[in-house]
């Protein structure tokens, strides 16, 4: 079974898990529009493909401002990211998120 992170999220929230807040969207201004909804100081930014080793091909990002969030954002959808899990010929972006970032213990 395939399913991206911020589907695993849900099913874990589901069942009392706790779990990063984020928002998922399929376009940037779906994402910025939720993002603004979500109280924080830093951003990160996830491009959502079926493979590991995302933040090494440039999937993940932290960012500082819902400005430099759009920006990354337009820059990661439709993106091809190669990364071990891929292969060559690598995944096209086309899901990304946006969490909170959040200060782990």
């Amino acid at each position: 079974m395939n399913i991206h992170e911020h589907q695993a999220k849900q099913i874990l929230k589901k069942y009392g898990a706790v779990v990063p807040e984020g928002v998922f969207a399929l376009n940037v201004d779906e994402l910025i529009q939720k993002a603004k909804a979500l109280k924080t100081e830093k951003y990160v930014l996830k491009a959502q493909i079926h493979a590991g080793g995302r933040g090494k091909a440039g999937g993940v990002k932290i960012l500082n401002s819902i400005e430099e969030l759009t920006v990354a954002a337009k820059e990661l959808l439709g993106k091809i990211l190669v990364t071990h899990q891929t292969g060559p010929e690598g995944r096209e972006v086309k899901k990304i998120v946006r969490r909170r970032n959040i200060k782990y213990r």
